[in-house]
């Protein structure tokens, strides 16, 4: 997996950026063969969400990477770390979860804007994710991103089912961050740039921890969305404390302020 220098600067600028034909074919059908035992065998943490009866559902899971070797594998043999640490310019990758995306045909349900960094206990401006489409996904079901909002302010995190803040648990603001509702009006009403590509199997879209994003429910009749996100730190993450429960629940043995580093959260490329 390679990147050229021109699309570092271009993730570093905008916040997302497509890969094309990155992830080879093998890769491609191993991650296809791992959703699929996720979606026979889902863990606790997984949803199903769906907007009224008889319509195809919004399934999400994650962490399940140390009970699927197809994930494992990719994790930590495809290149896919040094492909995350290049886009961060980082010298190294820690992997931190992965996280299987299906809308099944006929999903109205869609993905609200959030950006994914606040739902997560970790600070530092290393953090990248990258999602991977097993299947085609036309431009009218695919990701859509506020293009330069990586580099904003911090937002509420917003429930998937109800679209609303996750609630308040703590007084402890994190040393008094200030964070804002999601501009939800503002960003549908056309007031910012959008950026988004249709996708084939071995594209990739890349995009920072802080970027707002979301995404249309799935109108296809036949063909299913199935996607594989990985989320990967760099140099300067630390783990974070937040005034709601994080989401995955896990600490490993971290305590706030250590880097963002941890059996459960393995160094992949690079060293620390």
């Amino acid at each position: 997996m390679q990147v050229t220098t021109e699309d570092v600067e271009r993730f570093q600028e905008d916040g997302a950026i497509l890969l094309e034909d990155v992830v080879s074919d093998l890769w491609i059908e191993k991650i296809r063969a791992g959703i699929q035992k996720n979606l026979d065998d889902p863990s606790k943490y997984s949803e199903r969400l769906v907007l009224q009866e008889g319509q195809g559902a919004y399934f999400n899971d994650y962490c399940n990477w140390q009970k699927i070797p197809e994930f494992r594998e990719f994790v930590f043999e495809s290149g896919v770390g040094k492909l995350a640490a290049d886009l961060m310019k980082s010298s190294y990758s820690v992997f931190y979860h992965e996280h299987v995306l299906n809308k099944e045909p006929g999903t109205t349900k869609s993905t609200p804007w959030h950006h994914d960094q606040s739902y997560y206990p970790i600070d530092g401006w290393n953090m990248i994710s990258i999602w991977i489409p097993v299947d085609p996904v036309p431009l009218h079901s695919t990701l859509k991103f506020v293009k330069g909002s990586h580099k904003w302010d911090w937002f509420y995190p917003r429930k998937f089912a109800s679209e609303t803040n996750y609630p308040l648990e703590t007084v402890n603001n994190n040393f008094n961050r200030v964070y804002r509702d999601v501009p939800v009006q503002e960003i549908d009403s056309g007031k910012f740039e959008i950026l988004s590509w249709g996708c084939q199997p071995g594209d990739a879209v890349a995009f920072h921890g802080k970027m707002l994003h979301g995404a249309p429910g799935n109108s296809s009749e036949t063909d299913h969305r199935r996607v594989l996100s990985v989320r990967w730190t760099g140099e300067g993450t630390v783990l974070a404390s937040r005034p709601w429960k994080v989401s995955p629940p896990f600490l490993g043995s971290l305590k706030p302020g250590d880097v963002f580093h941890d059996d459960i959260f393995p160094l992949v490329y690079g060293n620390i």
